[in-house]
């Protein structure tokens, strides 16, 4: 009866993962062997185990990871395309996320851009840090939607606050002026504050002939590349080539851009 009433306590605290071990301590005959102190270790070690756990499903879900399943353990950086096998390891500790650093992915499509940047930012939220994954044209879109929705505020206040926000097919679509206003609120916002990764086709050296306005390219120029890692991926197109990248546990990991 007491164990029944200590179990049903520990849920209504939500202490589930005290509870399951709880239960498995009883369970386990051994487990009466140890001291208490020791006991009562292990039952405190699970609880911050499992909020770990359901602290990083709530972060991935919100990330909205493009692929979900990738991560740094999986890439073999000893494939000849262009990746910098210390600067990923760099990358992996997470620094640049602490100081807010921008970090820019280049090269042709379909080399693994995209798969990295996920593979970072899941790294980040493994980190406990928030992240999530947009598509530039189409989160450009949105906002030039939120403007007539009247909430157009408040989505640029909510990805100030994002620690590792992704912006993909960069400089894919031509930017409207509506564009160009938005992306400088953005890099603005973030500047020196929260990390963002960049996956484009073209160039960085293009990046000011694209958006267009050289005042406003000035501005969002000078906020996103001080300071910033760069990584130049190269090699043939691995759609194209109808194969993919070898990784070191999953032959099919890394599959597109």
């Amino acid at each position: 009866m007491i164990v029944q009433q200590t179990l049903t306590q520990l849920r209504h605290l939500s202490l589930d993962g005290m509870a399951h071990a709880f239960e498995e301590q009883i369970t386990l005959p051994s487990s009466s062997n140890l001291p208490f102190e020791d006991r009562f270790a292990m039952l405190v070690e699970r609880e911050a185990a499992h909020r770990n756990d359901r602290r990083l499903t709530r972060l991935l879900a919100k990330a909205r990871l493009k692929y979900g399943q990738a991560c740094l353990e999986n890439l073999d950086t000893r494939a000849s395309r262009g990746l910098d096998a210390r600067l990923i390891t760099s990358l992996g500790h997470g620094e640049w996320i602490e100081r807010g650093q921008p970090l820019l992915i280049s090269g042709p499509t379909g080399v693994g851009k995209t798969w990295l940047a996920c593979a970072l930012a899941q790294k980040a939220c493994r980190l406990g840090k928030s992240a999530l994954y947009a598509r530039l044209p189409r989160l450009l879109e949105e906002l030039r939607v939120a403007r007539g929705e009247g909430i157009h505020k408040r989505r640029l206040m909510a990805l100030a606050k994002i620690e590792v926000l992704v912006l993909d097919d960069w400089a894919l679509q031509p930017l409207e002026p509506y564009g160009r206003e938005d992306l400088l609120e953005i890099m603005d916002d973030r500047a020196e504050k929260h990390a963002t990764v960049i996956t484009a086709q073209l160039p960085i050296e293009h990046w000011h002939g694209w958006i267009g306005d050289a005042t406003i390219a000035d501005a969002i120029l000078d906020r996103l590349l001080h300071h910033a890692h760069r990584l130049t991926l190269k090699g043939e197109s691995l759609r194209r080539a109808g194969k993919t990248p070898k990784t070191r546990t999953d032959p099919d990991t890394i599959a597109t851009d």
